[in-house]
């Protein structure tokens, strides 16, 4: 295969003197280099350089980025199959528990024994994808680790009375029906 300057030469793009000259140059350019030890500056490689280290950072970020996609999709998924697996019934649903989401008040039917496993805090209700869905405290926990925006409500069991509260005699209900 020819080199670049013949098929120059043949194009017509440059002539005999001028390749004569280019050549010159680079062989005392070359004789300075191993004369003095070290290498000329070459701009067309220190920009081909430049350009490959920018396209190296480009593509590290592109796949910082598809992997952060793929971890979240993957989180979504252990989720999903956590609630799936784990998700308890509701009951028959004759009472009404209510419950906040985004500033709303939503209504839930529940059975009597679910009712008193909600106010206990073993039972947590979980919405994901517009489902409400009932799973127990241990689910939740992993759940809110992942993503705590989907946990909605968590009852803590009261243990501690204060020795010197004077209303300790009286319970007061968790969830009051009005």
């Amino acid at each position: 295969m020819a080199s670049f300057q013949d098929q120059f030469l043949k194009a017509g793009l440059v002539d005999k003197n001028k390749v004569k000259q280019a050549n010159h140059d680079k062989s005392k350019q070359n004789k300075v280099e191993r004369r003095t030890g070290t290498q000329s500056v070459d701009e067309v490689r220190l920009a081909a350089l430049e350009t490959q280290r920018k396209n190296a950072e480009r593509a590290r970020e592109l796949n910082a980025q598809r992997d952060a996609a793929a971890t979240q999709k993957a989180i979504v998924a252990q989720i999903a199959q956590m609630v799936q697996e784990n998700r308890q019934s509701k009951g028959n649903g004759d009472i009404a528990y209510n419950f906040t989401r985004d500033n709303k008040i939503e209504r839930l039917y529940v059975s009597a024994t679910v009712q008193a496993h909600l106010t206990a805090g073993r039972l947590v209700i979980v919405c994901q994808g517009g489902f409400t869905e009932l799973v127990p405290r241990v689910i939740a926990d992993k759940i809110a680790e992942r993503d705590a925006s989907l946990v909605v409500r968590v009852n803590k069991a009261n243990t501690e009375i204060d020795a010197n509260d004077p209303y300790a005699a009286f319970q007061i209900p968790d969830d009051l029906m009005w």
